[in-house]
């Protein structure tokens, strides 16, 4: 009962806070404004940042963190928005859990660089970790909400490309099907307090801009799987994105990928990025730690 109060008044703050239709300046905006809520990161975390060519990416961390062990982290934001600095405190959660380097590169966000110029440089961010020396068998690529979607994009392109594939992927309310054609947009759009039906469509057109959303590196709920890594995927039952990870999970164990599909009963979208104030969101890092320690069977 007391679960239940908490995540409805929960869900009507958040709602308060995302629901009012916006352009994209007015989510960067508010992006940046909730960036300043978040307060400052723990004590034991540390930033580095890096440039790749005119990429900027920063490396989070504790100094527990194993050295050779990396996740190179895709941000969400509806390929518009997003930075280090509105996922930063998440990446902390992180490092914190799974004890190994965050990689985060700032990709180039729609519509001023539109597809492919995301997955251009996520996938020049993976060939510069190789670069350093890090063995694909020691990274993981996770991403949230488009960056999960982008993270499944990458991986296409990586195999595709004959490219050494990271040991596994997580994908955190993962945004799969840019035609938005899955029943979840509208049997969900009640009781989802986040993403609304008309800021999807103008975020999946800023970012396919002239080319067809159902190509699979956009809309990777129409790729072909085989070959993929380890997966693991989290998603809440009360987000319209419900179907876009519950497919995912289907189609990849289809083409025989090893899948884990956690669905969090009263969650909405990214409930992560509560970190330790929510139980859900501790109970999903333990999860993530548990995935992670196992493709690197370390």
């Amino acid at each position: 009962m007391l679960i239940r109060l908490r995540n409805s008044i929960l869900r009507t703050l958040l709602k308060f806070l995302f629901k009012r239709k916006s352009t994209i300046e007015e989510t960067r905006a508010r992006s940046d404004k909730n960036m300043r809520l978040m307060g400052k990161l723990p004590e034991e975390i540390l930033v580095e940042k890096v440039s790749i060519d005119k990429l900027n990416a920063e490396w989070v961390y504790t100094a527990e963190a194993n050295e050779g062990k990396v996740i190179l982290y895709l941000h969400g934001g509806g390929y518009v928005t997003g930075s280090a600095g509105t996922h930063r405190m998440l990446c902390a959660s992180l490092t914190q859990k799974v004890k190994a380097k965050i990689f985060f590169p700032e990709y180039r966000l729609a519509p001023e660089y539109p597809f492919p110029a995301a997955l251009e440089d996520a996938t020049s961010a993976y060939r510069w970790l190789l670069a350093q020396g890090f063995e694909a068998e020691n990274i993981v690529i996770a991403g949230d909400s488009a960056g999960g979607g982008l993270s499944l994009a990458t991986i296409q392109a990586l195999r595709d490309d004959n490219k050494p594939l990271p040991a596994g992927m997580i994908c955190i309310s993962p945004w799969t099907d840019l035609t938005m054609s899955y029943e979840s947009h509208r049997s969900k759009a009640n009781v989802e307090p986040i993403l609304r039906a008309d800021s999807l469509e103008l975020w999946a057109s800023s970012y396919a801009a002239d080319t067809d959303l159902r190509n699979p590196l956009i809309s990777p709920a129409f790729a072909d799987f085989s070959g993929f890594p380890s997966m693991l995927i989290q998603v809440g039952s009360e987000e319209v994105l419900l179907d876009d990870a519950k497919e995912l999970a289907k189609k990849a164990k289809f083409a025989g990928v090893d899948v884990t599909l956690s669905i969090y009963e009263g969650m909405w979208h990214v409930w992560h990025a509560a970190g330790e104030f929510l139980p859900e969101s501790r109970a999903a890092f333990e999860v993530i730690g548990e995935f992670v320690q196992g493709v690197w069977k370390e």
